[in-house]
């Protein structure tokens, strides 16, 4: 994967969906951190009503989780062996070190032809742009309704496609990868997704997530994609503004920034994993990725180029 990709030097320094779920309350579906004791954590339920499991992830203030199902594809001979078919994605959620993450989440599984009224109009669910990054395929779409005061509460905040993309494909152990993700924008956690499930297990995401670091990797995404142009614009200045902000909460590590982009025309998971694999193919970037960071923030833009834009800002590595 030849993806460009810069790396900030100074000095010594390597220097969301945008649609809400609007499902009524009483829409109908048709289907058209300290150590967790693992025996303790319950068998995982599964609710196959769209509109009960938004209700009880709202009420509970818990993510919803969606595992969308092709029911034709369950009676394929080769069925009981597909990493994607319902007995066997529900045996990964059925493993303990799945199942201690699971008291954040409500279980959902709906068939591909499931629908949802809104308005008094009913329209199949995958079809709402929500979830457009599913491309209306099975696979796994995460809900945000556990952080009421952030901008993705509502929104998709993760996507696990089962089809096959450019790049990425799926695997069972990214379920694991997935109910451990922190909290953030469809875009940030599926950066530090990408981070994550690379088979070398860079550790730049081992340490926490950091808000000045997601803001500005965010804002630098952004600037990248409305200007078309991958680089470190304007490092000098953030660079200041961000020590500034982190000596000012007595974080005394100089940041630190990656950046990549995409080829034209991929959606977000391949992009994603794309941004990372060209990071692998640079020592110098890689050598942040890879390093255990005390904090970091992950973003991604996509500009009306096709290209995505990457950014990871850390700090604190060793």
């Amino acid at each position: 994967m030849l993806t460009r990709l810069w790396l900030a030097v100074v000095a010594i320094l390597f220097v969301c969906s945008t649609h809400r779920l609007l499902a009524d309350e009483g829409s109908d579906v048709g289907s058209g951190a300290g150590p967790k004791t693992v025996s303790a954590s319950p068998a995982p339920v599964w609710i196959e009503n769209y509109s009960e499991a938004m209700r009880e992830a709202k009420a509970d203030k818990k993510l919803m989780l969606i595992h969308f199902y092709r029911p034709s594809d369950q009676r394929r001979q080769e069925a009981p062996d597909a990493a994607d078919s319902v007995v066997n994605i529900e045996k990964q959620f059925n493993r303990p070190s799945v199942r201690e993450s699971l008291d954040r989440f409500v279980l959902t599984k709906l068939p591909l032809d499931a629908t949802i009224t809104t308005g008094g109009k009913t329209q199949r669910v995958l079809s709402h742009a929500a979830f457009a990054e599913m491309h209306g395929s099975p696979g796994i779409a995460v809900i945000d309704f556990a952080h009421e005061d952030q901008e993705y509460f509502g929104y998709v905040v993760s996507i696990l496609p089962f089809t096959p993309g450019k790049y990425y494909r799926f695997h069972p152990s990214h379920i694991e990868a997935l109910v451990d993700l922190p909290a953030g924008t469809l875009t940030q956690r599926s950066m530090v997704m990408a981070v994550r499930i690379h088979p070398e297990h860079p550790a730049s995401t081992s340490g926490s997530e950091d808000p000045v670091l997601l803001s500005e990797a965010a804002g630098h995404s952004n600037y990248q994609a409305q200007t078309r142009s991958l680089g470190h614009q304007g490092w000098g200045s953030r660079f200041e503004r961000i020590i500034g902000k982190l000596l000012g909460r007595g974080i005394p590590s100089a940041p630190v920034e990656v950046v990549a982009e995409s080829w034209p025309g991929e959606d977000l998971m391949d992009s994603c994993v794309d941004c990372v694999d060209s990071w692998r193919q640079s020592s110098g970037h890689w050598s942040q990725v890879r390093a255990q960071q005390a904090s970091y923030g992950y973003d991604i833009r996509q500009g009306d180029d096709g290209i995505w834009y990457a950014t990871g800002i850390f700090s604190g590595g060793r």
